[in-house]
């Protein structure tokens, strides 16, 4: 019984999680542009002292192929600065070029703003809980996913 009710609300869940990110795609392809690189992109506005590769890709749970590739983008049109890391000369730090944050600043604060405004359409509490439990379902998925290609 447990297993067929797990597996509606399994479903249940992926459809909503589903409506969010079309939200993001449809926002992202209005401007041009795919999720994943709006994802980028925001990552990128707030941390405006700019960030490794490899933090993009282990953030967004990418492989490098992916995230390269929109950085390779973004860079030849002039909206991304690669600069030698002091402390790892073997990295760059990825952040915006002048032209990079005026065309930005256009597109995340929106965004950030719409999901601030979804998010505070709830209660502190719910807030809360629907962080906690997310994040509490996340780790749980992570587990059983460890273990499932453990099986193969």
């Amino acid at each position: 019984m447990i297993n067929e009710e797990a597996r509606t609300y399994v479903n249940t869940y992926g459809h909503l999680r589903d409506i969010q990110y079309a939200a993001y795609d449809h926002y992202a392809r209005e401007i041009g542009l795919t999720a994943k690189e709006l994802f980028v992109l925001s990552i990128l506005f707030f941390v405006p002292q700019g960030c490794h590769e490899s933090a993009l890709c282990e953030r967004l749970s990418s492989n490098k192929q992916t995230i390269s590739a929109i950085i390779k983008k973004f860079k030849k049109k002039g909206y991304l600065s690669l600069v030698k890391d002091r402390g790892d000369a073997r990295n760059k730090i990825i952040r915006f070029s002048t032209k990079g944050k005026a065309w930005v600043n256009k597109i995340i604060p929106l965004a950030a703003e719409a999901e601030i405004l979804a998010m505070g359409d709830l209660s502190k509490e719910e807030m809360k809980q629907l962080v906690s439990l997310t994040e509490r379902f996340s780790r749980a998925m992570t587990n059983r996913f460890a273990e499932a290609e453990k099986k193969r």
